[in-house]
């Protein structure tokens, strides 16, 4: 079983808006997927599913992919989900 670890999430923009937090501490496995720590925010969030495709996530100061990427946290990291919204013009 791999052991969990307390991490921060870090919200921006209009994450904030629709979490009505800017920061929240989560209990996680320390070995994680990227995608599966994302359905977790979702999970607690359900208003972030809206904007999936408009969000930069951010683990250790460098961006992820929402995929199958494995995160290798420890206690206290940050993790930030920042709302970036591209109007294409």
């Amino acid at each position: 079983m791999v052991p969990l670890c307390q991490a921060e999430v870090l919200y921006f923009a209009k994450s904030v808006e629709i979490t009505g937090v800017r920061s929240e501490t989560i209990s996680v496995p320390q070995e994680i997927k990227a995608l599966q720590l994302w359905k977790e925010r979702e999970t607690r969030h359900p208003g972030l599913a809206d904007v999936r495709n408009q969000i930069l996530f951010a683990v250790h100061q460098e961006y992820v992919e929402l995929g199958d990427q494995l995160l290798l946290l420890q206690p206290g990291d940050e993790i930030a989900v920042i709302h970036h919204y591209y109007s294409g013009g």
